[in-house]
């Protein structure tokens, strides 16, 4: 993601975006070598 602005968490400045998806009981994150099922949700 582009232009995300810093935000603070406690006290952590976090400065990225992680995403994945909730698929078969856990959560898959978001990169090019997992293969995830259509329609999982983007969380």
């Amino acid at each position: 993601m582009v232009n995300f602005t810093s935000r603070q968490i406690g006290k952590f400045m976090s400065e990225v975006l992680v995403l994945g998806t909730y698929s078969v009981g856990c959560v898959v994150l978001i990169t090019p070598d997992k293969t995830i099922e259509n329609g999982d949700k983007l969380g």
